[in-house]
């Protein structure tokens, strides 16, 4: 709403939140969505079958016998893998949303939860996880699986062959995020033959989120290799869909004065983003916080360099632009413990780089100008010899 302007500081920095609720669809959405549904419908389609009853015999003996035989169970698990700050979680959350609007369903006469989402535990504790299914069980059927299972003082074998008979009545889909955990725990192999186990034994689909970290961890063996089979992600490309997401987002000013999206604001936001969709979404909101707060009331780019270098800076070295802009012409290597700068043609404009200095982190930006002044040489043609430059656009002005 254009009126938003036009409030108080207070108003329009509260109204400012709204900016989080922003979600565009992807390619990504859409294929997390398609892999969600299908594997909701194939546990569905298992309830109420002969199998179901002989998996349940058999997992009343191996709670009783710790003797696992898997029935009903096969390759039912996939990973969602991706860089944080894609849009995972948020992509996840819209597909359950989309799959069925309650907590849960209803089979046959029994009631089913439809999606149970669970954090893999710092520690890989697989007895972790298993109180925290039977938990989330309790809070959407009003049982008391959890209680019994604490009172009872269950072991983890006992836990497993409970949440596997539980999981075939009264799961569809079961959701493990944060499953990078399992590559820097030492329990992490344990804790991932018990989720094979489970579903073995349970016959639902269950689906492990994670960062790109895990993909080391499940590609040490075969058996974890088949459990790693899923869909992949990368931070966004320069295209269509991140020019989209840059015009809708910036719709939503709650600055006094309006800015006009351009072509080098949106190239600025990918380079100082890395394509991670959460980082524009906080530079665009940061950037408006300063300017409403510094009553400059305008999105520019010192608003958003504030809002990079201020708000966001532990995530510089994280941050990967996907191209290098003016990349250096003068290296320093090593050599017999000596500092040896190694100099690379310069461009054929006559320009002679400085010869007085050790180290090019010494050399000094007023003796660079000074020379590109004297010698009525360009000083940006002049300091790309020595640093990476980029210059921005500022009322038509190039600025270096």
């Amino acid at each position: 709403d254009d009126t938003m302007r036009d409030r108080d500081k207070s108003t329009r920095l509260v109204a400012l939140s709204d900016l989080y609720n922003i979600y565009l669809p992807s390619v990504m959405s859409e294929e997390i969505y398609s892999k969600l549904y299908l594997s909701f419908l194939r546990s569905l389609n298992k309830k109420d079958t002969v199998n179901v009853v002989r998996q349940e015999n058999e997992n009343f003996k191996a709670i009783h016998q710790k003797s696992y035989k898997g029935i009903i169970g096969g390759s039912d698990s996939f990973t969602i893998v991706g860089c944080s700050g894609i849009g995972k979680s948020s992509a996840i959350s819209r597909a359950v949303d989309l799959i069925t609007d309650k907590t849960f369903v209803e089979f046959n006469n029994t009631k089913i939860c439809a999606v149970v989402v669970v954090q893999c535990p710092f520690d890989s504790s697989v007895k972790g996880l298993a109180l925290e299914i039977l938990r989330k069980i309790d809070d959407v059927l009003e049982t008391k699986y959890y209680t019994n299972a604490l009172r009872s003082h269950a072991t983890t074998d006992v836990l497993i062959g409970i949440i596997s008979q539980v999981a075939l009545n009264h799961i569809e889909l079961l959701i493990i995020d944060e499953i990078q955990n399992v590559a820097t725990s030492k329990n992490g192999k344990i804790f991932i033959h018990s989720v094979t186990q489970l579903i073995n034994n349970s016959g639902i689909s269950i689906c492990m989120v994670g960062t790109p970290e895990c993909k080391v961890f499940f590609e040490q063996k075969l058996q974890l290799a088949r459990r790693s089979m899923g869909l992949c992600y990368h931070p966004l490309e320069f295209n269509d869909y991140f020019i989209d997401l840059c015009k809708t987002i910036f719709e939503y000013q709650y600055t006094q004065q309006k800015t006009v999206l351009t072509e080098s604001l949106t190239e600025w936001l990918y380079e100082h983003s890395g394509g991670l969709v959460s980082v524009v979404i906080s530079l665009l909101h940061d950037a408006q916080e300063i300017a409403i707060l510094s009553e400059r009331e305008i999105i520019d780019i010192i608003s958003l360099e504030d809002a990079y270098e201020k708000r966001i800076s532990m995530l510089h070295s994280f941050i990967k632009p996907s191209k290098v802009v003016n990349p250096r012409t003068t290296r320093v290597t090593k050599k017999n413990g000596q500092d040896i700068v190694e100099k690379i043609p310069a461009p054929e404009n006559g320009i002679e780089p400085l010869k007085d200095t050790k180290m090019i982190q010494q050399y000094s930006i007023v003796e660079i100008v000074d020379q590109a002044k004297k010698n009525d040489f360009d000083v940006c043609e002049v300091l790309r010899q020595y640093c990476v430059v980029e210059t921005i656009s500022k009322d038509g002005i190039e600025i270096c």
